[in-house]
C-alpha cells in the first residue's frame, strides 16, 4: 500500500499525518511507517514474530530485537525514552541477553 493510500484509510479512522508519525487525538501512541528495508542497526531482524489477535495479526520484532533496536536509539540519539522502552520489554519478557551484548 502505498503512503498515499495509507495516508486516507488512516484519515478515515481519525489519524492525522505529522511529521513522520501519525496520530490520533484519543491515544497518546504513534504510529511510524518507516521506509524499508527494516533493520535493527546495521542488520535485518534476527526474528520477525507474528500476533494473532480477534481483530487480525500483527507483525512485530521479537523481544530481543526490539530491545537492540531501542538501546540503539538511546545511544545514537541519547533518547532516554528509548531506553525506558527497552527496560520495559527487557523486564516484561524473556531476551536473549548475549545477543544484545553482541
Amino acid at each position: 500500500m502505498g503512503r498515499r493510500r495509507l495516508k486516507s484509510v488512516l484519515a478515515a479512522i481519525g489519524f492525522e499525518e505529522r511529521d513522520k508519525y501519525f496520530r490520533h487525538p484519543d491515544t497518546e501512541y504513534l504510529l511510524e511507517f518507516p521506509a524499508g528495508p527494516l533493520a535493527v542497526g546495521d542488520e535485518p531482524p534476527q526474528e520477525i514474530r507474528i500476533l494473532k489477535f480477534s481483530t487480525g495479526e500483527l507483525t512485530a520484532l521479537s523481544p530481543t530485537d526490539c530491545v537492540k533496536d531501542r538501546l540503539a536509539a538511546y545511544f545514537y540519539w541519547n533518547d532516554l525514552e528509548c531506553l525506558e522502552q527497552a527496560l520495559l520489554v527487557a523486564t516484561d519478557t524473556e531476551i536473549d541477553l548475549a545477543e544484545v551484548e553482541r
